[in-house]
């Protein structure tokens, strides 16, 4: 329960911030307070249990996202090794489109992530690079199975794939 509170105030507070100066109560106006809080308490619903719980654990919640220097970290890997990752697979992709060099196809990733929130992270880092998609995610085991622009190993390593993205996601998340 303390996880939806908190990702729900969490996201309130960030909807607040897009919003800001759009109205005339207090820089807002009613309706953006009322969709704001409803908006608000749907994330809370969804995305708290993301966040705050654990895959190997029997589903236990932990608060370690709540942690201000975890979300420095996560601040750190956006500005750093992700954009830098993505200006070099832009360029990778960019030069596999003109030369026509491509290899398409889709790989295992094991990961080995411990949190829900780890997975999704990488997950959607992943997603975010051009030249590479994830597709499906096995509950079980948190392999990730991933649309690659060009497979050299049928069985890559995840560095191989995602350069940095497993640690700096186990670094953040877990």
């Amino acid at each position: 329960m303390l996880a939806f509170f908190v990702t729900a105030i969490g996201a309130f507070f960030f909807y607040l911030l897009l919003t800001f100066g759009s109205g005339t109560i207090v820089a807002w106006s009613l309706e953006e307070w009322i969709s704001g809080a409803v908006l608000s308490l749907i994330v809370g619903a969804i995305a708290g249990r993301v966040a705050f719980n654990r895959k190997k654990e029997g589903r236990k919640s932990s608060l370690r996202m709540l942690n201000p220097l975890r979300w420095l970290l996560f601040l750190v890997y956006l500005i750093g090794p992700f954009l830098w990752a993505m200006a070099k697979a832009n360029l990778d992709v960019a030069y596999r489109v003109i030369t026509g060099k491509i290899r398409p196809g889709i790989v295992r990733l094991s990961p080995g992530l411990s949190t829900d929130f780890g997975t999704t992270l990488l997950a959607n880092s992943i997603t975010l690079t051009p030249g590479t998609l994830t597709v499906d995610v096995d509950e079980e085991s948190g392999d990730l199975f991933v649309h690659w622009i060009n497979v050299r190993d049928t069985d890559p390593s995840a560095e191989a794939v995602c350069g940095s993205f497993v640690d700096w996601a186990r670094r953040i998340a877990e």
